[in-house]
């Protein structure tokens, strides 16, 4: 024979389960309306340097990613670099379809411009230019830039987006001894060193170079 229940036994699980209903339904709109995500902080622009007397007045046979092949001619000499990074936007989203142009001397100092004196190497493309992916990734391979008179070394870089040119800068190797004697690289505020110096570390395939670059769209 079963033991009767008592009222208060008889209604205490379904006393129980409303209850936490109720706690639950309290709870919720704390969860919901917890602290909103805040957004992301604005990107600080990579700084702009001088676009320099050579740029190219004519440009190479090839203008593609790879400097150290020039049409059918390979560039043998300096030290092979590939240099890459990622263009975004102040608001940290990548910029796609932008076009990514460097140009730098040769091994011996020499560009391809007549202001330098036409003595640049012909098998050096010295110049190049590519357009970013979806992710608004760029990649060259070139060499690790040399010093010339009253110069530190350096890359020169600049970012398009259609018509428009969106920066137009200088890159610096990192611990390089000339870097304190350059007047261009000494006009920079230190935060602006640390973003236009970058390491040049050996890899398998040669020296690898990061430049992220940030620019206002």
């Amino acid at each position: 024979m079963k033991t009767p229940m008592s009222p208060s036994s008889t209604h205490a699980p379904g006393l129980i389960g409303r209850r936490a209903a109720a706690a639950a339904l309290v709870a919720a709109p704390a969860l919901w309306l917890g602290p909103r995500a805040q957004p992301a902080p604005a990107r600080r622009a990579t700084p702009a340097q001088t676009e320099g007397p050579f740029y190219p007045q004519a440009f190479p046979k090839d203008t593609d990613y790879d400097l150290l092949r020039n049409g059918d001619l390979n560039y043998p000499e300096g030290q092979p670099t590939w240099l890459e990074g990622h263009v975004h936007d102040l608001a940290g989203q990548a910029v796609k379809g932008a076009q990514v142009e460097i140009w730098q001397c040769d091994g011996a100092g020499h560009y391809h411009h007549a202001g330098d004196g036409g003595r640049a190497d012909d098998r050096f493309q010295g110049f190049g230019r590519i357009t970013t992916d979806a992710t608004g990734s760029y990649r060259f391979r070139t060499i690790r830039p040399v010093a010339y008179s009253g110069r530190t070394p350096h890359i020169h870089v600049k970012v398009r987006l259609g018509s428009r040119a969106l920066l137009t800068t200088q890159l610096y190797v990192d611990g390089e001894p000339g870097n304190a004697r350059d007047f261009l690289w000494r006009a920079l505020s230190p935060a602006d060193r640390d973003v236009l110096t970058a390491p040049f570390v050996p890899g398998p395939d040669g020296m690898r170079a990061r430049f992220p670059l940030v620019v206002a769209t």
